[in-house]
């Protein structure tokens, strides 16, 4: 998952599979564009209208518009470099209430930062079924954390987390607002724990990491092993020094 800049200045059209109609084809909803993608030099080439076989229903981008300016709304406060996206991935041609759909919300945000020694990136995505028959939304999210750390070393995290929801199906606009405020919890709640853990480490996990001394604490004496009988008895077994 990259983001790529679209040619004009016009925004940003995220790389994902929510996104993709082809190999080098990617949809960005929200200004109803296809980007061009030339993957070798990631880059987006040139940009075309999407086809109305290619974006979903009256309908369905209702929804899906509504949830899409609750989710910028959040990265802006939550991801100050974040990019999103919401996506129909299920039901794009449903016209009307009676039938299922599904929304795709794809969150981005990286800091790339080799002057001091460090890079990060926070990956979500998350599935949301609207299920008409039982008036339910269920969502599902998946986290992805990446960390880097290269000073005077080589240390580096990956951490993923899986969690889902659910919530009553309303308006768009308070569907919108509901599976926002689920996002945001799930997404702070774990964030939270990540902080917890590492800020343990030194107590923890970097401690039972260190080699410990022995009973006697005091160092092993390899420049005189001879004061040990296990020593003297192999010495004597296999006729060294003799």
């Amino acid at each position: 998952m990259i983001c790529l800049e679209i040619p004009g200045g016009v925004g940003d059209v995220l790389i994902t599979s929510s996104g993709e109609l082809s190999e080098t084809e990617y949809l960005d909803p929200r200004t109803a564009q296809v980007a061009i993608i030339d993957h070798v030099k990631q880059v987006c080439t040139e940009v075309r209208p999407a086809t109305d076989e290619e974006l979903p229903s009256p309908y369905v981008e209702e929804f899906r518009c509504a949830l899409d300016a609750e989710i910028i709304k959040y990265v802006d406060e939550a991801y100050p470099k974040g990019i999103c996206s919401v996506y129909c991935i299920g039901g794009k041609d449903v016209e009307g209430p009676g039938f299922d759909f599904e929304l795709a919300v794809v969150i981005s945000a990286a800091r790339h930062s080799p002057q001091n020694f460090c890079n990060g990136s926070w990956r979500s995505v998350w599935n949301v079924e609207f299920k008409d028959d039982l008036q339910m939304l269920e969502v599902r999210g998946k986290l992805q954390v990446g960390a880097h750390y290269f000073e005077e070393g080589n240390v580096q995290l990956d951490a993923s987390h899986e969690c889902k929801d659910s919530t009553f199906f309303q308006s768009p606009e308070d569907s919108a607002i509901s599976i926002c405020n689920i996002i945001r919890h799930h997404e702070t709640e774990y964030l939270t724990s990540l902080q917890v853990s590492y800020s343990n480490l030194p107590d923890t996990t970097f401690k039972d990491l260190r080699r410990k001394l022995p009973v006697t604490r005091t160092l092993f004496p390899w420049h005189n092993t001879m004061q040990f009988s296990l020593t003297r008895d192999i010495t004597k077994e296999l006729g060294i020094g003799k």
